[in-house]
């Protein structure tokens, strides 16, 4: 396993770490701190949220999701069938947000406050930034050159195998091909909300009449729910890889290309580079992005792995790069998570889609998208299951939100530039394919 998956701080917490701790009866902690003190600060927390005396932005916000994130990502690293089975501490931090949300258990103020700060504060786009800039410029170059453009085979291998697996479970229970893969396949597998189904509803609406407003209503529960499978098969893929080692690189894609990651001395001073380095990339990707038809994150991967494959970045550079993105991924997974909880999934919608025939269908568009990406991942050389994780899972997801689930769930962060390009790049390929499916199927 890379030093980069060790580092996260839900995988320092596994089952072998646990029963280490207990045997050196060393004391229990949250967060590498003792968990008195967790407490303390966790009550300071609630005191100050339940008392409206919060601070607003950034501080109360970044506050209130690392306490609760943390306590999250703990309680579900340490539930047996979650942590072996259901992605852990990812899906508990996410799902535990959505539930606090939907149960009325946090004051609005906050949930506001927690909503503004990770979608109009940035900090999704924060967080991806370092791990795009900071796992692309600190990786191999050779392994760089030699992904390329074989990539996209197995994102192509992802829709063939969730519109066949869709269309196959969606006949048994009765749904029409028109809805398993219109109304099912296209939105699970699009991109998520902004990139994917709202774009989609417009097409949809062209195509087929009515309001976008009426296709979003059917096009949402698909995407939420395939989000929810993604997560527990990313946990279920990493288990796999444990069982069958064969099948995995552990977070490396390409088979029979090993390397050794160069120790570092970690630098403040780096980090702040990195930082830096981070937050221009991205900068250059939206700039990009006002007159190229893509993504800015699409932009942003584009950029940085020719600016990593040319050699022109200065060494501090991609070794602060490098160590920003493990600081970040480090501290700050967790807090994201529960943000995402809080901003992202909408957990009426989830319940909402719990029919047997719906349920089934989405599982057959995530275990397509696994099959086929995984089959046509190794045909050319890479590790199946981090292929089916990144060019299967990482299409099947919510984008961005979904990535960093799916990643923490399967303990693959190191994959993120490769889970950015399927959910960017294949979004796009997906509202393509939508135009030219809808008259096959109207």
């Amino acid at each position: 396993m890379s030093q980069t998956a060790r580092e996260l701080e839900y995988e320092r917490q596994t089952d072998a770490q646990v029963t280490e701790m207990h045997s050196e009866k060393k004391k229990l902690t949250i967060f590498e701190i003792p968990v008195l003190w967790f407490g303390i600060f966790a009550a300071i927390t609630i005191l100050s949220m339940y008392t409206g005396n919060l601070p607003g932005g950034m501080i109360g916000s970044l506050l209130v999701m690392m306490v609760f994130g943390e306590l999250l990502g703990f309680v579900g690293d340490r539930t047996p069938i979650v942590r072996t089975f259901l992605g852990g501490g990812a899906i508990i931090a996410i799902f535990g947000a959505a539930f606090m949300v939907y149960a009325g258990w946090l004051p609005e103020a906050s949930v506001t406050s927690m909503t503004e700060f990770m979608k109009d504060g940035g900090f999704l786009n924060f967080y991806i930034a370092a791990l795009i800039t900071g796992s692309i410029l600190g990786m191999n170059k050779k392994i760089l050159v030699k992904v390329g453009l074989r990539y996209f085979l197995p994102i192509f291998g992802a829709v063939i195998g969730a519109m066949a697996f869709a269309g196959l479970l969606g006949a048994l229970v009765g749904f029409s091909i028109r809805d398993a893969v219109l109304v099912i396949t296209m939105p699970i597998m699009g991109g998520g909300m902004g990139a994917g189904a709202v774009p989609m509803s417009q097409i949809y609406s062209e195509m087929l009449g009515n309001d976008p407003s009426y296709y979003i209503s059917m096009l949402v529960p698909a995407l939420a729910l395939g989000n929810v499978f993604a997560i527990v098969l990313a946990s279920m893929l990493n288990l796999l890889g444990k069982k069958v080692p064969s099948l995995t690189g552990n977070g490396q894609l390409i088979q029979g290309f090993s390397y050794k990651e160069e120790k570092q001395t970690y630098d403040i001073q780096k980090m702040g580079i990195g930082l830096l380095a981070a937050i221009t990339f991205f900068a250059v990707g939206t700039l990009l992005g006002d007159f190229i038809p893509l993504h800015p994150y699409a932009l942003m991967i584009i950029i940085v792995a020719i600016a990593k494959i040319a050699d022109i970045i200065p060494k501090n550079v991609l070794e602060g790069a490098s160590q920003w993105y493990k600081f970040v991924a480090s501290n700050w997974t967790l807090a994201l998570l529960f943000g995402i909880g809080i901003a992202y999934t909408d957990l009426n919608t989830v319940i909402e889609a719990m029919t047997l025939q719906y349920i089934l269908t989405v599982f057959g568009v995530v275990f397509g998208a696994i099959i086929g990406a995984g089959l046509l991942g190794k045909l050319v050389g890479f590790y199946p299951i981090e292929a089916a994780i990144t060019a299967g899972l990482c299409m099947a997801n919510m984008g961005g939100t979904g990535d960093v689930a799916v990643l923490s769930a399967s303990r693959r962060m190191e994959l993120m530039p490769f889970a950015q390009i399927s959910s960017r790049l294949g979004g796009a390929l997906i509202l393509l394919l939508a135009g030219l499916i809808i008259p096959l199927l109207s």
